[in-house]
């Protein structure tokens, strides 16, 4: 442990074995010139990401994709992880003292990072709502990689945080008939205040226009292809980690003329490519967390010192959480 003062360190969350992470007291250096120091105000677990760090489950071939902005250590343990921090800036540049700002960095109190590694919230944007900033970014992406049109037929297939702002952002369209899908009949309340509809998978609709696919699960992709009409494109945002994943390719995925389509945040979707950046899409991202309703999304607040002892109950497979909100 560094043997700085307490008020010129910081503590940063670890995972450092299957199943465990800890807290550990970390040195924090002084902003240089163009750089700000940020006191993290709220942050948000990705219960999907998150859930294969802490299990050790991703595979060797992604650990240098998988490797976030300012993580720490290295895949599969120890590693400090995490993409979602909202914070104070404390010192830094005249026009960004004081400010609230979105930061991809890993659950952390406190950090230095470039000013333009930090993004403002707008003022309409509560901090503790503004934790789904990188969400409210893959869903933007994805819709932009499926470009739906007004008056179309889509489901959702996966009631998580991703899946339900997909929903709401396509929801928004004139004429569309969105259905969130989700084996959980609880999501039905979500989906209401979100403005769209829900169905559990047996009674969802068939023959959807376009089909989203956030489940993480073999059979919630089944259901997903299922519920295409013919030459519908399903698209496919969960990511599953190690292990193989069936795909029920047989039946009537080629007589309808399926297309099975990848989207990865990673990258700015294809058609918005040349005329955005990173920062303008995450801006963006911010911009539409003005809506109230979003709040459905975010679970209680969990104390940042208690988080190593929550984690594997917030993570776990079989847990209703939504978006884990963490307390600085």
């Amino acid at each position: 442990m560094p043997n700085g003062r307490l008020d010129e360190d910081a503590q940063a969350l670890w995972y450092v074995g299957l199943g465990r992470a800890e807290i550990r007291r970390e040195p924090l250096p002084p902003p240089g010139p163009g750089e700000v120091r940020v006191r993290a105000l709220h942050g948000a677990v990705s219960r999907g990401t998150e859930r294969l760090v802490l299990a050790g489950l991703v595979p060797p071939s992604e650990y240098a994709r998988m490797h976030g902005p300012h993580m720490g250590g290295a895949f599969p343990f120890p590693v400090k992880y995490g993409y979602a921090t909202v914070g104070r800036v404390e010192a830094g540049p005249e026009n960004l003292a004081g400010r609230t700002v979105f930061a991809l960095h890993p659950h952390q109190s406190r950090f230095v990072l470039p000013a333009a590694a930090v993004t403002p919230v707008p003022d309409a944007v509560p901090a503790r709502r503004a934790v789904l900033a990188a969400n409210m970014e893959t869903a933007l992406n994805a819709v932009w990689d499926a470009a739906p049109g007004p008056a179309g037929r889509i489901a959702v297939v996966g009631a998580g945080v991703v899946g339900a702002l997909v929903a709401w952002q396509c929801g928004r369209m004139a004429g569309t008939h969105v259905t969130l899908v989700d084996v959980l009949e609880s999501r039905a309340a979500l989906a209401a205040r979100l403005g769209v509809g829900f169905a559990l998978p047996p009674a969802a609709p068939a023959d959807c226009d376009l089909v989203f696919h956030t489940s993480a699960s073999s059979g919630g992709l089944a259901t997903a292809l299922g519920l295409a009409g013919d030459e519908a494109t399903v698209i496919e945002l969960s990511w599953y980690g190690a292990g193989d994943v069936p795909v029920p390719l047989g039946g009537a995925f080629h007589s309808r003329r399926l297309r099975l389509v990848s989207s990865q945040v990673g990258k700015v979707a294809p058609s918005r490519r040349a005329d955005w950046t990173h920062a303008r899409r995450l801006a963006a991202a911010l911009d539409l967390l003005a809506e109230p309703a979003l709040d459905a999304l975010l679970a209680p607040g969990v104390a940042f010192v208690d988080l190593p002892q929550r984690l594997p109950e917030l993570l776990a497979p079989g847990s209703d959480v939504l978006c884990p909100v963490i307390d600085y």
